[in-house]
């Protein structure tokens, strides 16, 4: 039997790698792997590797609506502050906020993601 396959990294599309990175590097914390000029690669404190990679002609997913994976961040208890961080470093809101326990926003290149204090157990 083969073992289970393994989380290598988080790949998002976009028009601008570096700045993507350097955005995610701001908000998450972590370091800049590689920047060339089809990706930029990010490890973050948690480990895990994420990938700002080129597209040509890209275009942003539409939040709600179109079909795709978004992060969910864990915030500390004050989920208000949190957010005016990520506001402050380049994030958008979403148009849609569809439950007051979590906040949807858009980063630089558009994909959205949430923030919450409402976490499982480690």
């Amino acid at each position: 039997m083969t073992e289970p396959l393994q989380l290598a990294g988080i790949s998002l599309d976009c028009g601008n790698p570096e700045a993507l990175a350097r955005f995610y590097i701001e908000l998450l914390g972590g370091r800049l792997l590689w920047n060339n000029d089809g990706s930029a690669g990010i490890r973050i404190p948690s480990g895990l590797t994420m990938i700002a990679q080129k597209v040509a002609d890209y275009t942003a997913p539409s939040w709600p609506g179109t079909s795709i994976v978004h992060l969910d961040l864990a915030a500390d208890t004050d989920l208000d502050q949190c957010q005016l961080r990520a506001l402050r470093i380049g994030a958008k809101p979403a148009p849609t906020q569809p439950d007051p326990r979590w906040r949807v926003l858009l980063d630089p290149a558009g994909h959205p993601f949430c923030i919450t204090t409402c976490t499982p157990p480690p």
